[in-house]
């Protein structure tokens, strides 16, 4: 049976990435095109983002993966997987991502000429980036996707086949204690106390361990969650005024561990477990608030959930764009993140709706289903 719950938090969260990469222009991290003036307030919401906006995306993407196993078999799923994830990604990496780098390159002084008759057909494909130009960008998330899919559809087809196997009836027999499903969060924990200190992310994929182990086993977490079925959508529901508690608690808790105290002994481990716990928290609660809200069919969910992939996939280079060309103009924060929030949806939706999805042949690279046929 469909979650439409499910396609509406997807939306949601990659919704919410588009605000987000816009706000990286904004903030003293480092980003591709910088604004030259940054904001440090908008850091904060920011960080409450960044603790589950990615985590949310990897478990719903492990939940999706049940669902099309039920309906496919291993070999039928893998062809599926190249079709909409490998595909997308060499044609984003090709034809996407370049404009990206492009910008990059005119903003830092890096190359001078125009993007169709200099730099695409000279350098666009030559090198890899940051020294060169070939990248993936944002696009790292689909390549990660895709490893997953692939490395772990063995232990799916377990799973599958042997629906009551230990690890299923234990958490099971757990899950409707409020501090059930924290189990989760006990790999998580290891991850970044063993890990995160010595791989810093750099969704490179070469020694890229921290982000490749965490993610994926966020993935595999959202597999396992839907498998357990009803138990998992009736704790979730009975306990999300506990789980919503929590992390708003422990949000300004780790707020205070990076920027308020000092150092002091045990600080790294007590500063992990509470990362782990409040990102844990707040999926927890999301998929609680959206199962009771928004588990419901309309003609937009449907018309957006169909979009948010080409969206992604073309967000950031339009992005890009509007960065370089509004860099320097001058005008207030809250003027320029409206044009480039604006701007990135409005453009992103024209290239959809009239270059990508009305098209046969277009469809399937950006990762599409074959356009359904009217009876």
């Amino acid at each position: 049976m469909r979650r439409y719950d499910i396609d509406s938090l997807r939306v949601i969260a990659f919704g919410l990435l588009i605000f987000y990469h816009v706000g990286m222009f904004f903030v003293p991290w480092w980003f591709h095109i910088k604004n030259p003036v940054t904001y440090e307030g908008l850091t904060y919401p920011m960080l409450f983002l960044n603790q589950w906006r990615l985590p949310l995306l990897f478990v719903i993407s492990g939940m999706g993966t049940y669902y099309a196993l039920t309906r496919r078999s291993g070999f039928q799923f893998t062809k599926e997987r190249i079709k909409r994830l490998f595909v997308p990604l060499i044609v984003g990496m090709v034809f996407i991502i370049p404009p990206q780098v492009y910008f990059e390159r005119l903003d830092k002084g890096q190359f001078a000429g125009s993007y169709f008759f200099d730099y695409w057909p000279r350098v666009a494909l030559s090198g890899v980036y940051p020294e060169g130009n070939i990248s993936w960008h944002h696009l790292w998330f689909i390549l990660y996707l895709f490893i997953f899919s692939i490395v772990l559809v063995p232990v799916f087809l377990y799973l599958q086949k042997h629906p009551e196997t230990w690890i299923i009836r234990k958490i099971k027999s757990i899950s409707l204690k409020y501090t059930g499903l924290y189990i989760f969060t006990v790999p998580l924990f290891l991850w970044q106390i063993l890990l995160a200190p010595y791989y810093p992310q750099t969704n490179g994929l070469i020694n890229d361990w921290y982000n490749l182990i965490n993610y994926g086993t966020l993935f595999f977490f959202g597999y396992l969650l839907i498998s357990l079925k009803d138990a998992f959508w009736t704790s979730v529901t009975q306990n999300r005024q506990k789980y919503l508690v929590s992390g708003i608690m422990s949000f300004p808790l780790l707020m205070c561990l990076w920027y308020i105290t000092g150092d002091f002994a045990g600080k790294e481990y007590i500063t992990a477990l509470v990362r782990v716990f409040n990102s844990w928290s707040w999926i927890l609660t999301l998929f609680a608030y959206s199962a009771i809200y928004f588990n419901k069919p309309s003609k937009i969910l449907s018309y957006a959930n169909e979009a948010v992939y080409p969206f992604f996939i073309l967000h950031q280079t339009v992005m890009m764009g509007l960065c370089y060309y509004l860099k320097d103009i001058d005008m207030g924060f809250f003027a320029k993140f409206s044009i480039l929030s604006i701007g990135t949806f409005g453009i992103s939706w024209i290239i959809y709706e009239f270059g990508i999805r009305r098209y046969p042949l277009i469809r399937p690279l950006f990762g599409m289903k074959p356009k359904a046929k009217n009876p």
